[in-house]
């Protein structure tokens, strides 16, 4: 090649932030979705689009409080759940007449009411349907000439049946005719829960946490927990399980609900798990309304959040309050008395403030060892933050060699490189200070092993202000 003027490029000089994976998180639930990989779902999406891609699922309900409350970007496990959901008993709006019958599997817990817009019988009556309660509700459609129609997405077929003794002058469906029932949603076992993390053992992509969705149990709890060990100490992948707590028996008492959980949490003893208690009535983006879980929207708050700042702060421009417009109130009715006890059970809660309008987390409480350094949501994701980011500025080190006339000089200046990350850290206010020690005396030949002792200052939190307030003589204040 003949020599002429070169420009070379130099990129990065600025030090634009890249993506560290922050915020970021996996979503495992149940979905009639098949997919080979994990289904992407961003920030921008609204309802339709996020329902296409999960179906009318429990992944697509959590997914959008997710986005709503600050997501922007979620790897989706669609699962196909082991317990199958349930049909409730089919509810007439009369005594005779036609009737309805449904089959199938439900993919979702759906309130499902069929109206008659249109007398008739068999390919002339006109009907609407609803699968959330009667808020929305279909265009008119005809009834099947079959009688079999199948309510998209759902997982469910309904089948109209005339009356022995219909004809045009009596028809079997009259208008405003109508039937209900009500489904369950899937239910994913141990079993799925741990298939889908160990699809997690060679998902490439950078991620914080992992919200297993559904009600569980105390055997899922320990389950998850011994697969988190496993992800950290064999695959490198320090990560925050979010689970959702097991819903109250029918008829059962709140006191005995809350002592139910304050015992199951005696089986889990890890500091990356965190299991939420909080259930509320809650206008989701779709515009129902329903009693679940708060875990996709803790997610969501976690998204938005930076790894050191708790998602119960109270500050207004925190963002992190929840508007009783969208969470009308905390359930079952009556859990605001044992909050108190939740919360010292290491549950993450929901809880008012007298003076302040909105709902906010109680703690981001994690499910620790006693004694354990590592109680709340904030303390553990900058310790993984950590984590991940010194392994990145390590792994450059691995089959260095080095001088053994001056072992200690040598491996101080390696040990430097496990700075940058950590000054960083320092820089964003995400830690307060760092000590980085290579102690003396290594035989590197013999172990081939460096030895590095790092200690970090975390940031303080307010988690209580006390006021000593009292009155005071004119003379004593100047």
């Amino acid at each position: 090649m003949l020599r002429d003027v070169v420009t070379k490029v130099s990129d990065g000089l600025l030090g634009f932030a890249t993506e560290k994976g922050t915020g970021i998180f996996v979503d495992v639930g149940a979905s009639p979705v098949v997919s080979d990989g994990p289904v992407i779902i961003t920030g921008n999406m609204g309802v339709s689009k996020i329902r296409e891609r999960l179906g009318l699922s429990p992944l697509a309900d959590s997914v959008m409080d997710a986005v709503e409350n600050g997501a922007n970007r979620i790897y989706c496990l669609p699962m196909a759940a082991s317990v199958a959901g349930t049909v409730g008993e089919i509810k007439a709006s009369r005594a005779d007449g036609g009737t309805l019958t449904v089959e199938g599997s439900p993919n979702n817990a759906y309130g499902v009411i069929i109206k008659i817009t249109g007398k008739g019988n068999l390919n002339t009556a006109l009907f609407v349907y609803s699968i959330d309660g009667g808020y929305s509700f279909s265009d008119d459609i005809t009834v099947p000439v079959a009688g079999k129609y199948e309510i998209a997405g759902t997982g469910l077929t309904v089948t109209f049946t005339e009356a022995a003794d219909s004809s045009d002058a009596a028809p079997s469906f009259l208008l405003d005719d109508s039937f209900s029932f009500a489904t369950t949603a899937p239910q994913m076992s141990s079993a799925d829960a741990l298939a889908a993390i160990d699809k997690l053992k060679t998902f490439s992509e950078l991620y914080e946490f992992v919200h297993i969705i559904g009600e569980s149990s105390a055997e899922m709890w320990a389950a998850v927990s011994a697969a988190q060990v496993e992800l950290e100490a064999d695959y490198h992948k320090p990560l925050m399980f979010v689970l959702e707590a097991f819903v109250p028996n029918e008829g059962e008492k709140v006191e005995d609900y809350a002592l139910r959980l304050e015992a199951a949490r005696k089986q889990v003893k890890n500091r990356a798990i965190q299991v939420v208690a909080a259930r509320a009535l809650y206008t989701k983006l779709d515009g129902t309304t329903r009693e679940q879980n708060c875990a996709g929207i803790v997610c969501g708050l976690y998204a938005k959040t930076n790894v050191q700042q708790s998602i119960g702060r109270t500050r207004d421009t925190a963002g992190m309050g929840i508007k009783k417009a969208k969470m009308a109130e905390l359930r079952p009715r009556g859990i605001e008395e044992y909050v108190e006890l939740l919360d010292a059970a290491d549950f993450l809660t929901f809880r008012e403030y007298d003076g302040l309008d909105d709902y906010f987390v109680t703690n981001a409480r994690m499910m620790c060892p006693d004694g354990s350094d590592y109680r709340y949501a904030e303390d553990t994701r900058v310790l993984h933050k950590i984590i991940r980011e010194v392994r990145k500025a390590a792994l450059p080190l691995l089959k260095d060699d080095i001088d053994v006339t001056d072992t200690q000089g040598e491996l101080e200046r390696r040990a430097r490189y496990l700075e940058a990350p950590l000054d960083e850290m320092v820089r964003n206010q995400e830690i307060s200070d760092f000590e980085i020690v290579v102690p003396e005396g290594q035989d590197i030949i013999m172990t081939g092993k460096m030895r590095v002792i790092i200690r970090y200052i975390s940031r303080g939190y307010i988690h209580e202000i006390e006021i000593d307030l009292g009155r005071a003589n004119l003379s004593t204040t100047a």
